[in-house]
């Protein structure tokens, strides 16, 4: 299992947009399965919506990136490397994912030609899959 500062040695995101607490399966080059745990003091709460508080789909879509990214930073050749989030095809939410929930995000590459690539997303809460989607990335060299 991976910890914050473990992630934070393999991808460049921080505070507040780094979404992943904690990483509890990793297959470097091909797969990754995180965790979220969705807390009540988020500050996108504030906002999304203060009197019905919703995790944003967008934002769980990015945590299927980041997951995805583990996976593929991770590998030696990518050290230094960053993955930019390029498209989301077949996106689908199935369900609200509010305070409370922890959510995992299972993530694996699919495709990879070059710089570019994708992967496959899905976002569980307990046994409910409440979020999915195909990703599409592109890898720079900052």
């Amino acid at each position: 299992m991976l910890d914050r500062a473990q992630i934070e040695a393999i991808l460049p995101h921080r505070d507040p947009f780094l979404w992943l607490d904690r990483v509890i399966e990793l297959v470097p080059g091909e797969s990754a399965v995180a965790e979220k745990d969705v807390l009540a003091t988020e500050d996108v709460f504030r906002g999304h919506f203060p009197d019905y508080p919703v995790f944003p789909g967008v934002l769980q879509l990015e945590a299927m990136a980041q997951t995805g990214a583990v996976a593929l930073l991770s590998l030696p050749e990518m050290k230094g490397k960053i993955a930019l989030f390029a498209r989301a095809d077949d996106v689908r939410f199935r369900r609200p994912v509010v305070p409370g929930d922890t959510l995992r995000f299972e993530t694996r590459l699919t495709e990879r030609r070059g710089r570019i690539g994708k992967g496959e997303g899905k976002t569980f809460v307990g046994s409910d899959l409440v979020c999915s989607g195909t990703l599409t990335f592109a890898i720079a060299e900052p």
